[in-house]
């Protein structure tokens, strides 16, 4: 069974860790939204049971 609550809280760490990086200028915008889109994918697959 997929614990929702985990695939959350990783989803936002990673999403947290983003914006800072991108807001501390280590990250562009194009790499940021393609990081973004990956770990939306991940949670999607994670909550849908697909991973």
């Amino acid at each position: 069974m997929v614990d929702t609550d985990d695939a959350l809280r990783t989803f936002l760490r990673r999403a947290d860790e983003i914006i800072h990086e991108y807001d501390n200028g280590y990250m562009d915008a194009d790499a940021a939204m393609s990081a973004m889109e990956t770990y939306v994918d991940d949670l999607r697959e994670t909550v849908d049971g697909d991973g």
